[in-house]
């Protein structure tokens, strides 16, 4: 079978300066994991890999570039799921870690549970040798200037996910030359959280889900809506029922919008390797890399591509 990864690098308002460096971010972030499966690697280390560059590019809110919580401190959040097996290893407000996916991968390897959170996730990294970095090494200048704009005016998350000062998830999806899919979501939550407030990003069938019988999906966009909706299964589902990956996602993100006011977005992978990138919001960079071609977008309705260059 044919390798494919999609990736994205959040749904939400991006601002025109930071438009160039989110696209060229993600599609740097899909070749990778694509060649990763073309040198032999499974979809597992083509979705860590491609998540591992997007935290730590400090374009996104993951890794290096988080966006801070009320207490002005660094929260992150990830999941890793096999299609395969259905194993999955998630982590959820972790403070000093800089590849939170790369923990999550090893709660899904080296433990008999799927989430670890705040000082036990912490605990567990020191055990396996996962280093720890300086919090403040996460946080860019910019992103400390935006949270103190946000406290001085008491914004919200709600207005804050809404605005050009809102900030999202990082993403992967890949089916191997095996027929084995994955997924991969790493976030740093929405500036302003609560402190240990945990989103839809770790969350087995909200933040991402992978099976080898339907696909894999990475979502992104405000957190409380898409768990309320089991927003990457519900895609799976309707992929299940017959729809196309476009439609699975439009009709999901639909039906979130409406139920609960919601926007965000998805990329989806199915079993046969057909792929989308669909979003409600602003924007959202996303790419993809099938058949030795690169594709890319980031407003809505707009596809690009480009002859992968090794």
């Amino acid at each position: 079978m044919k390798p494919v990864i999609v990736v994205h690098g959040g749904a939400w308002a991006i601002p025109d300066d930071m438009a160039k460096a989110s696209v060229d971010g993600v599609k740097s972030a899909a070749t990778a994991g694509f060649l990763a499966m073309k040198r032999g690697g499974s979809a597992l280390d083509a979705v860590e890999l491609a998540v591992r560059a997007l935290e730590d590019n400090p374009t996104f809110d993951a890794g290096h570039g988080a966006v801070l919580n009320t207490n002005g401190e660094v929260e992150l959040d990830s999941i890793i799921m096999d299609g395969r097996t259905l194993a999955a290893g998630a982590v959820s407000s972790v403070k000093n870690i800089a590849n939170p996916v790369s923990l999550a991968r090893a709660v899904m390897e080296k433990t008999d549970h799927i989430m670890l959170t705040d000082r036990g996730a912490n605990m567990f990294a020191e055990s396996v040798g996962i280093p720890t970095v300086p919090t403040d090494a996460l946080v860019t200048e910019c992103e400390r200037k935006e949270w103190e704009k946000a406290k001085k005016y008491a914004v919200g998350v709600k207005e804050l996910f809404n605005s050009q000062w809102g900030h999202d998830t990082v993403g992967a999806v890949a089916r191997d030359c095996s027929g084995n899919v994955a997924c991969a979501t790493s976030t740093g939550g929405i500036r302003n959280k609560m402190v240990a407030r945990v989103g839809d990003s770790p969350i087995i069938g909200s933040g991402g889900y992978a099976d080898n019988l339907s696909g894999a999906v990475s979502c992104t966009g405000h957190g409380e809506s898409i768990l309320k909706v089991t927003l990457a299964r519900l895609i799976l589902f309707h992929v299940e029922q017959g729809k196309g990956a476009p439609e699975a996602i439009e009709v999901s993100l639909r039906y979130m919008g409406d139920r609960v006011q919601g926007g965000g977005g998805a990329i989806v992978v199915s079993q046969t390797g057909e792929w989308a990138a669909k979003f409600t919001t602003e924007r959202m960079a996303w790419a993809a890399v099938e058949r030795e071609v690169l594709w890319y977008g980031l407003n809505p309705k707009e596809e690009f591509k480009e002859t992968l260059t090794q």
